[in-house]
């Protein structure tokens, strides 16, 4: 019971957040966001700049933050992919496979805790991560430091950025985390018809809508602008595997956290295939069928899953109305032509 009141906590407490942004913050927003979104905030001991997200930009897509040179974060955060990698879970350097589906960058600016277990408490700390992890990047941040301090260029533009040469991990962390605040989706078919366009989506997407609503009550878990609450939640996927992902409950150690992951946003859905966090669900139909039948039934299953007996019109309608939710901004972002040397 503890466990269902925290996630409802933090569910509240999310739409606190996005209410005080919404109301309080409205002017204060440093770069512009599509239709649908409230304006991004940047943490004070972060702020936003042009130079900054410049200089996260050329790291996020360097490959020399890794032990080899050969991966970089949009190594398994592609825009090819809608910042994801396209794959069941991802591969990291010398061709080792991770455990999880790499989660989109998109709209990162409004999570909370990073990571499908929350284990990063920010951006920041979620953008140094896998630098040092030995299946993804394989690289310590000290060895990962002396490295970009011994290229000319990055000294000059941390220099520039930071006021030092001498930079350290946590400028990393800051440079990298800004630009991720900067991949946005908004200004879907979704958004222009809830804005007045009533010609934005087709009448299977209005259908769609309704039982997203309605009938299946997805915005339960998937709810405000970022079509998520931020909290966690077992829905069963992969509890039946002989060795079953433990999930939060390897961050928190509360029984009642195991086999419960943090629920995605529901942006450019259609684009981020294959679905869940061990990507075991390769389409948006699969997706449906499986919410349908309820879950899979296991100790902690969220007491949300139920069966809801949908039609087959109802399932195929859910999921035009899914992929209304593809939206705009994030395409903008070009992949640096060159780094620097």
């Amino acid at each position: 019971m503890k466990g269902f009141v925290l996630r409802c906590w933090i569910a509240a407490a999310a739409v606190v957040l996005s209410l005080a942004v919404g109301l309080g913050q409205q002017s204060r927003s440093p770069i512009p966001v599509p239709l649908g979104l409230l304006p991004v905030q940047f943490p004070k001991d972060n702020p936003y700049s042009t130079e900054k997200a410049e200089l996260g930009k050329l790291l996020y897509f360097d490959p020399r933050l890794s032990g080899d040179n050969s991966v970089s974060c949009a190594t398994c955060h592609s825009p090819q992919f809608g910042y994801t990698d396209g794959k069941a879970v991802s591969t990291g350097i010398r061709g080792q496979k991770g455990g999880r589906s790499a989660p989109t960058v998109i709209n990162r600016a409004y999570s909370l805790a990073q990571f499908w277990d929350g284990r990063a408490p920010t951006l920041e700390a979620q953008a140094i991560g896998p630098i040092a992890n030995p299946i993804e990047m394989d690289q310590t941040h000290d060895s990962c430091i002396d490295k970009l301090r011994g290229i000319a260029g990055y000294r000059q533009l941390f220099a520039k950025v930071f006021g030092t040469e001498q930079f350290t991990i946590d400028h990393v962390a800051k440079a990298i985390a800004t630009f991720e605040r900067t991949v946005l989706s908004g200004n879907s078919p979704y958004d222009k018809y809830k804005a007045g366009n009533k010609g934005a989506m087709n009448a299977s997407q209005v259908r769609g809508m309704n039982v997203y609503f309605g009938k299946a009550k997805c915005d339960q878990c998937h709810e405000g602008i970022n079509f998520t609450s931020n909290a966690y939640h077992n829905l069963g996927v992969g509890t039946d595997k002989p060795n079953p992902d433990e999930g939060r409950f390897a961050v928190t150690k509360n029984p009642e956290d195991w086999g419960a992951f943090k629920t995605p946003t529901l942006r450019d859905i259609a684009r981020t295939a294959p679905y869940m966090h061990d990507g075991s669900l390769a389409t948006l139909e699969d997706v449906v069928e499986f919410y349908d039948k309820g879950g899979t039934a296991n100790k902690n299953l969220d007491k949300t899953m139920k069966p809801l007996k949908l039609t087959a019109q109802e399932k195929t309608d859910l999921a035009a109305f899914l992929r209304a939710l593809n939206g705009e901004g994030w395409q903008s972002i070009k992949a640096p032509a060159k780094f620097p040397q």
